[in-house]
């Protein structure tokens, strides 16, 4: 993965925080604006349709219940039009609160989905027939199709998703990140992709269109915030089976409860039998279920990372290893030349003037602060005539450049990694002193980057080159193991400094002299030894590790294979963001965990208040049920049913917040959702139900 850093990246990844906070006060306006509480009170509403209230069976059963007991109350067969009536509400109440759950986490997007529409409205793409130009013409952006080619320039709206393959430009990207600082976009780099809806700041390019109408980066984007598209993650789905099993095992139960009444003389109302019913099943997890899968969702773009799913969030909180680059991930990727290592019988001056030829056009960080280094004050920096440049390649691992000048010896210098130095200067019958070794070793040692020199067939000397490692990383990856997640570094350079670098970072394991195919070959090897692997790129050669990665965060600023290839992508490209992938993920599962251990646990409380009810009268030994000592049989099922109904608004915003994570194994994270959770979740309804049940009695005696 390409990681020189580009001067506006580098002030977006500085005002990072501003960013994220931008997107988290964008997401909590858009839960607190009234109109948008008005619209989620009005789609519960909408959401009571056949179509939709069928697809939780959960809640289905709870809907079918409401219209039995509306039809038994008045079709006479209730023993009071007053209690018949008042179940109904109550019933018809934990539909609506259900609904209301999923509708206020869609309505978290809303905000910003308009303002991205916003973004999108009324855009005019001026279509070209080449790269190079030639006739131009105005047609409206829905009408661009992949391959068209169109000339943005300065002041101008991108006006869909695309390459560019001509020119640079520095864009504004706030539209879609909430990142104000612009970022450089350059044609032939991995920083080439551009999307539709930003603005262009300053010169011309030419992009070659990548996205079909309908299909665009803001168009998923807006569709994913809200909830649209949201697709139900594995675990989800096995959440909502064993519910679903669970609803028709107690429908089983309470369906016999007759026939087993029957054998006592007892005669059971069916009202009491549809409020047992409604309060054994599972009801607050399963109305609380979908809001928390769009949360989790949420959450992720809330850390201005867009998931492409539901699931890529949740396998996140499931990963086993992580696979990090070292250079803008584990150390700030700004490395700088500071010093020269000159060979025995190589002068000084003639291993920087070799340094500085092969860097003059070497567009990367590390290949200007070599110049800078080597330069003698006052020397021309121009390229010598003749010179022929020799770009870096990862299959090569070196660059340089030829030089052939009329009249003088043809010159040919290049730089890279020893190992492929050596290898080239061989090849030309060429020596290596075993001064080199050492050499290298000795910079590699101090946890910097050596470069090998040579002219010809000659090996020149050493160029060091020193980065930094970020702070706190080290305790970001301790509490990556704290979770059991093991940490890799992958890096270009020798085994010496790759071995320095991860003993100070305090990664678990390294692969040093890594090539693309590398990066592959190790997630292959992870996941066929039954791990989740995640990783992030940005290049178009990350592209097949990126799909192969069971979480593949791909940089906003990178090409458009690898932002494909992802099923993750970051808005501010940060490499590092994908520690804070995986704390969302986790936070996601011990969400869902929590409440679904809450919402099991309640059932116990509510089968003490409503089982005495039903058969008190015909079994007065079941009197001793009656813990709570609630006032009637009558009032018992009511302060159930309300606790039942209000438990779930309640919970939104816990569902829609998460869980607070910390840093833990499985066993302590199962521990304490036991401990706060399932004790929680019993005592409390006990608690609610006793004070329902005296509120309402002192009604009926007022």
């Amino acid at each position: 993965m390409n990681q020189s850093v580009i001067p506006g990246d580098r002030a977006a990844s500085g005002s990072a925080a501003a960013g994220h906070a931008h997107a988290h006060s964008r997401t909590r306006t858009a839960v607190l604006d009234g109109a948008g509480l008005r619209s989620a009170i009005a789609s519960s509403f909408v959401k009571l349709a056949p179509r939709h209230a069928f697809a939780n069976p959960v809640m289905a059963v709870v809907w079918l219940g409401t219209l039995l007991t509306a039809g038994l109350t008045l079709a006479g067969k209730a023993s009071s039009p007053a209690l018949g009536w008042a179940v109904t509400a109550l019933l018809f109440a934990t539909v609506l609160f259900a609904n209301f759950a999923e509708a206020v986490a869609e309505a978290r997007g809303r905000g910003q989905a308009a303002s991205l529409r916003r973004a999108r409205k009324d855009l005019v793409a001026r279509r070209v027939n080449t790269v190079l130009g030639g006739a131009e013409a105005r047609i409206p952006a829905a009408e661009l199709r992949p391959g068209d080619y169109v000339i943005v320039s300065a002041g101008d709206q991108v006006p869909a998703d695309g390459e560019i393959v001509r020119g640079l430009a520095t864009i504004n990207e706030s539209a879609v990140t909430g990142e104000s600082a612009p970022v450089l976009r350059e044609a032939g780099t991995d920083r080439s992709g551009v999307i539709g809806g930003t603005h262009v700041l300053s010169d011309e390019i030419v992009v070659r269109i990548t996205a079909e109408p309908g299909h665009s980066f803001l168009d998923r984007m807006i569709s994913l915030v809200e909830g649209a598209n949201r697709q139900k993650t594995p675990n989800e789905i096995a959440l909502g089976l064993l519910l679903a099993t669970m609803t028709l095992t107690f429908l089983v139960v309470v369906a016999t409860l007759p026939f087993i009444a029957g054998f006592v003389g007892a005669t059971l109302d069916p009202l009491l039998l549809v409020a047992l019913l409604v309060c054994l099943i599972p009801t607050t997890i399963s109305g609380l279920l979908p809001a928390i899968g769009i949360a989790g969702m949420n959450r992720a773009l809330a850390s201005n990372v867009l998931a492409k799913s539901g699931k890529a969030v949740e396998v996140a909180g499931d990963v086993d290893v992580l696979l990090l680059d070292k250079t803008g991930t584990i150390t700030h990727g700004d490395r700088q030349a500071t010093a020269f290592h000159a060979l025995a019988g190589v002068d000084d001056t003639q291993l920087r003037e070799a340094a500085l030829l092969a860097s003059l056009a070497d567009p990367t960080p590390e290949g200007k602060s070599i110049v800078r280094l080597a330069r003698v004050p006052g020397a021309p920096l121009d390229e010598p005539a003749g010179a022929q440049f020799v770009p870096f390649s990862a299959q090569t691992r070196m660059s340089g450049v030829d030089i052939a000048s009329p009249g003088s010896a043809a010159r040919s210098i290049r730089k890279g990694a020893m190992d492929a130095i050596v290898q080239h200067v061989r090849s030309l019958g060429g020596d290596v002193p075993a001064e080199l070794v050492g050499r290298v070793e000795q910079v590699a040692r101090g946890g910097a980057t050596p470069l090998v020199v040579s002219e010809g067939r000659y090996l020149l000397g050493v160029i060091e080159l020193s980065d930094v490692v970020k702070h706190g990383i080290k305790e970001k990856f301790a509490q990556m193991r704290a979770m059991g997640i093991r940490t890799v570094m992958i890096t270009g350079d020798n085994p010496l400094t790759a071995a320095a670098i991860a003993a100070e970072a305090g990664v678990d394991d390294y692969i040093a002299q890594a090539r693309p195919e590398d990066k592959l070959a190790r997630i292959r090897q992870e996941q066929a030894g039954g791990r989740l692997v995640a990783m992030v790129g940005d290049g178009t050669n990350d592209a097949p590790a990126l799909a192969q990665a069971d979480v593949g965060l791909a940089m906003n600023s990178g090409t458009q294979a690898a932002k494909e290839a992802g099923n993750m992508v970051d808005l501010d490209s940060d490499p590092a963001k994908l520690l804070e992938v995986v704390r969302v993920g986790k936070q996601q599962l011990v969400t869902r965990g929590a409440l679904t251990t809450f919402s099991l646990a309640n059932d116990v409380s509510k089968y003490f208040a409503i089982l005495p009810a039903l058969f008190a009268a015909a079994i007065p030994s079941l009197a001793a049920l009656d813990v709570m000592r609630l006032s009637s049989p009558t009032n018992a099922v009511l302060a159930a049913l309300v606790f039942n109904a209000i438990i779930i608004p309640l919970l939104i915003p816990l569902a829609l917040r998460g869980v607070r994570f910390r840093p833990a194994s499985a066993t302590a994270l199962l521990r304490r959702n036991m401990l706060v959770y399932g004790v929680g979740g019993v005592l409390l309804p006990f608690a609610a139900i006793k004070l329902i049940d005296m509120l309402l009695a002192a009604t009926v005696g007022a």
